[in-house]
């Protein structure tokens, strides 16, 4: 006979298998002592980066990992534990959590995966304080055009100077 309290753990984990296929990164903090309200407003920063934040037992979480690229993160599976899992752009819940974590003494960085490679964490606490993606490129292409800028510049300057002569 099945325990139904076994079944509905066994349902548990199956969410928490959706919620991490194909995921870029998984980041676990420690939130012990923030408030309510710090943990309300956390969540919502989480939303609007479209990062799926949830606080698991740490049993179930260490189950739905097993096997998978984010199984090393489950020798932090100590204490509470808050899981940030980033679909898309796997440095959106490191820079939400980095960018908390400056006003929130309380929350603590313990590890994370990102794209398949393990950090600690001072590792993913790095990786949280990363530019955005699209302030990077943005970066890169100001990088670029500078010098295609000069050098118009100077064809422009030896042009004006031949037709003075």
């Amino acid at each position: 006979m099945i325990n139904a309290n076994s079944e509905s753990k066994k349902v548990i984990v199956e969410k928490i298998k959706g919620n991490i296929a194909g995921a870029a990164s998984i980041t676990i903090v420690d939130y012990r002592g923030l408030t309510v309200e710090q943990d309300t407003s956390l969540r919502k920063s989480m939303r609007d980066a479209g990062v799926i934040y949830k606080v698991y037992k740490n049993s179930m979480f260490g189950r739905a990992i097993e096997g998978t690229e984010f199984e090393d993160l489950k020798k932090h599976l100590e204490g509470p534990t808050a899981v940030a899992i980033s679909q898309d752009d796997a440095t959106a819940g490191p820079r939400v959590l980095a960018e908390a974590a400056k006003k929130l003494e309380k929350l603590e960085f313990k590890a994370g995966v990102v794209e398949g490679n393990y950090y600690d964490a001072k590792g993913i606490e790095k990786i949280g304080n990363i530019a955005p993606r699209e302030e990077l490129l943005g970066r890169l292409l100001g990088s670029f055009k500078s010098p295609i800028s000069s050098f118009a510049r100077v064809i422009k300057e030896i042009a004006s100077k031949k037709e003075e002569a």
